[in-house]
């Protein structure tokens, strides 16, 4: 339970960093915000398990270390990227 916690809170810092790195406005508020970081943390989480022991794993990197808030920020720019092109082509 601890390590759900922990990964809530990865996600809602590496949505809230994501969001400021990203360029342009993205739809959505804070709620938004919170979800693309959650998804992006868990993708980030994907990615580096994929790379590093060559398998996929839906979890989230090493919580709470600068590594797994980098894989983490890196993940949510990717979701925010998907959410936009989701978006744009649903407008």
């Amino acid at each position: 339970m601890g390590n759900l916690i922990a990964w809530i809170i990865l996600g809602l810092l590496a949505g809230a960093i994501a969001k400021a790195i990203y360029p342009g406005t993205q739809g959505g508020g804070i709620l938004a915000t919170m979800l693309l970081g959650i998804v992006g943390s868990f993708i980030g989480g994907a990615l580096f398990s994929l790379l590093t022991t060559g398998t996929l794993v839906f979890s989230t990197a090493a919580p709470f270390n600068i590594g797994g808030i980098i894989v983490a920020i890196i993940g949510a720019i990717i979701a925010i990227w998907l959410w936009s092109l989701f978006t744009r082509r649903a407008a």
